[in-house]
């Protein structure tokens, strides 16, 4: 079932140490932050989400990743618990709620060697610099979806690599064969994560001393 594009899912939240274990490779975190290019982001879908990155797990190192565009630093990798515990560096939780979505055919469209195409291809794409310059660029496209330029409603702005968070995991996923149903705005935004049928969720997170 579908989670709504404008509220956050009610429900009991579950503590990350208490959910780790049934988390999967290609498992979807699904933000609803308040920064400021989160507030863009919302503003230009109309949604409460912001922000989405996929989880992989090294279990040979007991670490479960999170795989992310993240603006202004790029493509990176952080393990998923610093979310929880110390997002910012100073012992702060992601400001933001939180859930953990997974798509129902991720795992059998998820062969070995399509799993290692998307894994090689996610990697290569770490490190890349964000400039202002980009981050302009990422900022019109969000704009050219609300105004619309005389575009075709379905045509698709493309990224010339200087991804939004939900284009870099949905550009991920075409590589096992799996798309993401867009907003035929211009661009995959988080909130198409969250309102595709496909996707069910699987726990909303506990921030430390919340309810």
């Amino acid at each position: 079932m579908a989670l709504k594009r404008r509220s956050f899912p009610r429900g009991r939240r579950v503590p990350y140490d208490q959910i780790r274990a049934e988390l999967r490779d290609g498992d979807i975190l699904l933000c609803a932050g308040r920064g400021v290019f989160s507030t863009m982001i919302q503003k230009a879908t109309r949604s409460v989400w912001s922000h989405v990155g996929f989880i992989q797990r090294l279990d040979h190192v007991d670490r479960l990743m999170l795989l992310e565009s993240v603006e202004p630093i790029g493509v990176r990798t952080v393990p998923l618990a610093k979310y929880l515990t110390d997002y910012d560096a100073r012992g702060n939780a992601y400001p933001g709620g939180m859930v953990v979505i997974r798509h129902r055919d991720f795992e059998s469209h998820a062969t070995p060697a399509k799993l290692r195409r998307l894994t090689q291809y996610a990697v290569d794409q770490f490190g890349y610099p964000y400039d202002r310059s980009q981050i302009a660029r990422m900022a019109a496209r969000i704009l050219a979806s609300v105004i619309s330029f005389n575009r075709r409603e379905h045509e698709r702005i493309e990224a010339n690599n200087a991804f939004i968070c939900s284009e870099y995991v949905a550009r991920c996923y075409e590589h096992i064969k799996l798309k993401v149903k867009w907003n035929r705005k211009g661009f995959i935004a988080p909130a198409d994560f969250a309102c595709d049928s496909k996707f069910d969720l699987v726990g909303i997170l506990k921030r430390p001393g919340r309810g």
